[in-house]
């Protein structure tokens, strides 16, 4: 991994999937990194963690069991704009397909990744949403390079 500490060194991230070992690798990936995490396996876990967490970035898988990740993006943006705060989000999705990429921009994501997750490029997209820039970036085809 390219990863520097201090990209993501002290940001809270909530993490919201389903499947058990995805949020265990992105706890232990951005806890190394000095994040601060929760990860959850419902959107009612994360609307319940929501308001005493504060997250910096949101990051959620879009098929969850109780209800899909864009309309959990709406009510976690409901919830924080009395605070006036705005948290960054990034989509996790299996399908790479384009309209998905697109409706997930519509609700509201900053971000599209699809699964199976490039563990370095979601940290610097983390990084990136942070405003945190990385000494790296993406190409067109996934490759990591130095800016």
């Amino acid at each position: 991994m390219y990863s520097q500490s201090s990209s993501v060194g002290g940001l809270r991230l909530l993490i919201v999937d389903d499947d058990a070992d995805t949020r265990q690798i992105l706890s232990i990936l951005f806890e190394l990194e000095g994040a601060k995490v929760v990860a959850v396996a419902s959107a009612s876990e994360a609307l319940e963690v929501i308001t005493n967490f504060q997250p910096d970035i949101f990051i959620s898988d879009i098929c969850l069991p109780d209800e899909d990740g864009y309309s959990l993006l709406r009510k976690i943006r409901n919830l924080v704009s009395e605070q006036e705060k705005f948290i960054p989000a990034i989509a996790l999705t299996g399908s790479a397909r384009e309209e998905n990429r697109t409706y997930a921009f519509a609700a509201g994501f900053q971000r599209h990744l699809y699964k199976p997750i490039n563990l370095d490029e979601l940290v610097y997209e983390v990084a990136s949403l942070a405003g945190n820039k990385p000494a790296f970036c993406w190409t067109s085809d996934r490759n990591l390079v130095k800016s």
